[in-house]
């Protein structure tokens, strides 16, 4: 995963300077269906039940990784194309934190379930 442009500010602000940084109270994971950039995952999965997750990490070393599963609830229709997933810090609205395209594109029909199981989903400092 890749940190967004807003957050490479404030962790660079935080770092260098004497500012403080407001830390997010929760993290939550949001799935696009198109590739975005530095400032945006993409389009961000709509209707159907969709909903953000809320998502927990364990750090070790320099890579932070979920410490359990995360499950999108039963699509109700059509997600398309999920190709992109990112770390936000609202359930709506909000800031991206952290954002990658998946290996795989997966597409979510009715009936589908979306699931990251637990240490697949890796923020690495390098």
């Amino acid at each position: 995963m890749s940190f967004s442009n807003t957050y490479e500010t404030t962790v660079l602000t935080w770092t260098f300077t004497a500012s403080t940084a407001t830390r997010p109270t929760a993290w939550y994971l949001g799935l696009y269906t198109s590739v975005g950039g530095e400032g945006a995952p993409g389009t961000e999965v709509t209707g159907g039940s969709y909903v953000r997750k809320t998502v927990a990490f364990t750090i070790t070393g320099n890579t932070a990784s979920n410490t359990a599963a995360v499950e999108w609830p039963t699509a109700t229709a059509s997600w398309g194309t999920v190709s992109d997933i990112a770390v936000l810090d609202a359930i709506t609205g909000g800031n991206v934190i952290a954002y990658a395209s998946l290996d795989a594109a997966k597409t979510i029909s009715t009936g589908d379930v979306f699931r990251v199981p637990a240490g697949d989903l890796d923020i690495t400092l390098d």
